[in-house]
Order: structure tokens, then sequence, then C-alpha cells
């Protein structure tokens, strides 16, 4: 196991402070272990996305802030859409 040299302070509400303790006893390792596999996890995970994934989920992004700042009626807009596709 590598040497830990940096401590970090965080702060988490109730309940993710509840999981994290859950999950140390469950796994039977340390709170900051759980949280080392769980960044080790999510980022390996997010490397998995394609890069076309990636593109889309930008695409995505960028739409739904040009809807906000034109206070388009989102509601209306996806039932049209909706529509439209039956």
């Amino acid at each position: 196991m590598p040497t830990m040299t940096h401590r970090t302070t965080f702060a988490l509400d109730e309940a993710t402070a509840q999981r994290l303790k859950r999950l140390a006893a469950r796994w039977q390792v340390s709170q900051a272990e759980v949280v080392r596999r769980s960044i080790e996890k999510a980022e390996s995970s997010t490397e998995t996305l394609q890069p076309d994934t990636e593109r889309r989920l930008e695409i995505v992004r960028q739409l739904r802030a040009s809807l906000q700042s034109r206070d388009v009626d989102t509601a209306a807009w996806i039932a049209t859409a909706q529509d439209s596709r039956r």
C-alpha cells in the first residue's frame, strides 16, 4: 500500500456520512479506503465513456442552457417533440 501523504477535510451531509460508515463496515475497511475505492471506480467508469458520448452530453448541456436562457416552455417543447414521434 502506498504511503498516505495527503490529508483532506471535507463536509458531508448526514445521509452521506451514514452511507460512508455503512460501506466501511460492510467492506471492513476505513472510511478513507471507501473514498479511495470510490474515486478509483468513478474515474475508471468515466474513462470508459466513448468520446462520442462525451460530445453528445456536451450538446445536451448546450441545448439545456439555450432553452433556459430563452425562457422556453420546456414542458410544451417536450410534448411537441413526443407528439411528432408518434
